[in-house]
């Protein structure tokens, strides 16, 4: 297990695999830390859908729009929603976009965050400045290894719950 310096900053997402990790960055990002917070609490991350895995570049989730529940829906149609919550002001930090960081997804629009988030599978240094970081890995990177790619994949892995771990 993980050593766990900040329970109320880190989450840990259930995979199929097994559990993943991830210290928030409240010092750096601390909207994006308290929205991912208020959602993994409200339960609008469980069951959502990978919907855009690039291999060698990133897992993309977080399309709460969809629902959560175990409903068949158009998973081509994920990737374009968010919450109920209002959009976030970029958070843009010197951190790099490093493997096992997470980001938050948006749209063209900088300030267009809102539920989204991707890990990074590799260094991908040409988003840094341009996305907020607000996470990283800090253990099951090798779960997120082996989520389904495609874009959208065909039967596409979910986050089974995400949890802050002082919840836990």
């Amino acid at each position: 297990m993980a050593e766990i310096k900040d329970p109320e900053n880190t989450i840990i997402i259930e995979l199929k695999d097994g559990p993943v990790t991830i210290a928030l960055l409240p010092d750096v990002a601390p909207q994006h830390v308290d929205r991912i917070k208020t959602l993994a609490r409200e339960g609008a991350y469980d069951n959502v859908v990978f919907h855009r895995v690039i291999d060698g570049f990133m897992a993309q989730t977080g399309d709460v729009s969809n629902g959560n529940a175990e409903k068949d829906f158009n998973i081509r149609l994920a990737g374009t929603g968010g919450s109920e919550h209002p959009d976030l002001p970029a958070e843009f930090s010197k951190l790099p976009h490093d493997r096992g960081t997470l980001g938050a997804a948006r749209s063209s629009n900088p300030n267009s965050a809102n539920s989204q988030f991707f890990i990074n599978f590799s260094d991908n240094h040409f988003l840094n400045g341009q996305y907020t970081v607000y996470g990283r890995v800090i253990e099951g990177m090798e779960h997120v290894d082996k989520i389904t790619r495609g874009e959208p994949p065909m039967n596409p892995d979910r986050m089974l719950s995400v949890k802050v771990a002082a919840d836990a």
